[in-house]
């Protein structure tokens, strides 16, 4: 909601003098001075009852601020459907995924400009993929600027700098900038009341990094806006997508249709709807110049027009190499997916069948390093005669961590067999597991064999084939949402290695993968001659 912070007092706490500025501001500012603005920060979510439900920001964003139409007009700035959800939902933090041209970026620029001249102390900033983007993104400010009425810019929003992307309000000591995700250094030494990265699906280099440094200097109370169209299921923008839920971030997510004038007007008939035509136009409201539209879209765009002009919030993540898992059958299951009956650890253990007496299990664990920001360790449980996924394991934990919590998923499945991929960090694990935990039904189950599963060149691709087999076929017996996004990310690159996509994980797929070629392989499924001890 936009009310995160607080609004000091309502319309029976302004008083007369202050209702009254308000009411006369209108087209020329009326008489809006340093003071009142500057209460006017303080409140700026607050909908007295003059202002007909509208929150002062809108206010002083539609009486103060000019945009420039699509049809080249100079008009007030009056929000449109997805900018008016957008105000309506936005939190301190917020990851906007949308179609092209909503007009998310001007409302975002209105939203930290009206903050900029109403709070003292304010430093806004506004991040690009790219130079030209940054140069439009200051001509939509500067617009604001310019249009203002000139009573305040000649008084109260004077400015000592409005150049080179940056502009300086010497009476507030606030300022607004613009930066690029080009350059390194953007918003090193800062202090950012409200930062928005633009396009950060497009942001070249390292991402990751740049967008790590930027929200860095953001201060706690501060407000962050990452926004973007779609640009492949991989990279620091569909990852931070993916993980909202885990960082906090609200996600705000608008399809093409939010923008009115995305029709076909010319069109008189577009003759029988298709399937899913129909259905988008039942769940949805389209008519059929909407239709038509969309059916031009596809037509130009081709399979990209998902991208472009996006429709829900997963299938618009195109994977950019042929996909080892069937697309289609990610999808379809993806749908049909029902939350976990049990969650644990913050959401780290998410558990959907639990265990049941008398049955066996198989574990497979893909271990990690165990750093924040690399990749994950992961372990998936499996039925053993069924083959059904009951749980899943992911965190940045690291080897002695990981074996403690391996040993008790593993117990609590009627002491499950254990295959951890004993590559680099799994040796670790293992000794662990044994030394510390005392837990020793770990794979081979076989006399005078190491402990462990060894992924070898040989036995990845048979590994990947039958689970991609696994899945075609009977697509049911997973339940993981985040394991069928590694698997829609999971491509096979030119060099013809199956990976996944640069900035994806596949950290879920290699753990339901050995689990998958163990119950295959057989090897005991009980507690054999490494029982616990």
């Amino acid at each position: 909601m936009a009310n995160f912070a607080p609004a000091h007092g309502d319309e029976r706490r302004m008083g007369e003098k202050m209702r009254k500025q308000l009411a006369d501001a209108g087209e020329a500012g009326g008489s809006l001075d340093l003071e009142l603005l500057q209460s006017l920060g303080t409140r700026l979510d607050a909908r007295p009852k003059r202002l007909d439900g509208k929150t002062i920001r809108q206010f002083l964003v539609e009486k103060l601020l000019r945009v420039r139409t699509k049809q080249g007009e100079i008009k007030p700035l009056v929000l449109n459907q997805a900018q008016q959800e957008y105000e309506g939902r936005c939190n301190q933090k917020n990851i906007v995924l949308k179609a092209r041209q909503l007009g998310i970026t001007t409302y975002v620029a209105a939203r930290f400009f009206v903050h900029t001249i109403t709070r003292r102390g304010t430093l806004s900033v506004q991040v690009a993929h790219d130079q030209n983007s940054a140069e439009e993104i200051f001509r939509i400010v500067h617009r604001f600027l310019e249009n203002l009425p000139e009573r305040l810019q000649a008084g109260a929003l004077c400015t000592s700098r409005a150049n080179v992307r940056q502009v300086v309000f010497p009476r507030l000591d606030s300022e607004y900038r613009v930066e690029t995700a080009a350059d390194p250094n953007a918003g090193r030494g800062m202090t950012i009341q409200n930062l928005h990265c633009s396009e950060v699906a497009r942001w070249a280099g390292d991402a990751v990094e740049t967008l790590a440094g930027l929200r860095a200097a953001v201060p706690p109370g501060g407000e962050i806006v990452l926004e973007s169209t779609p640009n492949g299921a991989a990279g620091a923008f569909y990852a931070e997508w993916q993980r909202a839920g885990e960082t906090g971030y609200v996600r705000h997510f608008f399809p093409w249709w939010c923008e009115p004038s995305y029709r076909l007007t010319t069109v008189e008939a577009i003759g029988e709807l298709s399937g899913e035509e129909a259905a988008l136009a039942e769940q949805f409201g389209l008519d059929g110049e909407q239709i038509a539209f969309r059916r031009e879209v596809r037509a130009n765009f081709g399979a990209r027009s998902v991208e472009e002009y996006p429709e829900d919030a997963e299938s618009c993540f195109q994977s950019s190499g042929e996909c080892v898992f069937d697309r289609e059958t990610i999808e379809r299951r993806m749908q049909e997916l029902a939350p976990p009956v049990e969650s644990g650890e913050n959401g780290c253990l998410q558990l959907w069948w639990p265990e049941q007496v008398g049955r066996k299990y198989v574990v497979g664990v893909d271990p990690a390093e165990g750093n924040a920001g690399c990749d994950y360790s992961c372990a998936q449980v499996l039925d053993w005669g069924t083959g059904i996924q009951c749980a899943e394991l992911r965190g940045h934990f690291d080897p002695p961590a990981l074996a403690q919590r391996v040993t008790e998923l593993a117990g609590r499945y009627n002491g499950a067999l254990v295959a951890v991929e004993r590559n680099n960090h799994g040796h670790a694990v293992i000794a662990q597991m044994l030394t510390v935990h005392g837990y020793a039904n770990l794979f081979p189950a076989a006399d005078g064999e190491k402990a462990g599963w060894l992924t070898t060149r040989v036995n990845r691709p048979q590994m990947l084939e039958l689970l991609a087999a696994l899945l075609a076929r009977s697509p049911e017996l997973f339940h993981s949402r985040r394991l069928l996004e590694e698997c829609r990310t999971f491509v096979r690159h030119e060099n013809g290695r199956a990976e996944a996509e640069r900035g994806a994980h596949d950290d879920l797929v290699m753990a339901m993968a050995i689990a998958a070629s163990v119950r295959v392989q057989g090897g005991g499924g009980g507690a054999g001659r490494r029982g616990m001890q």
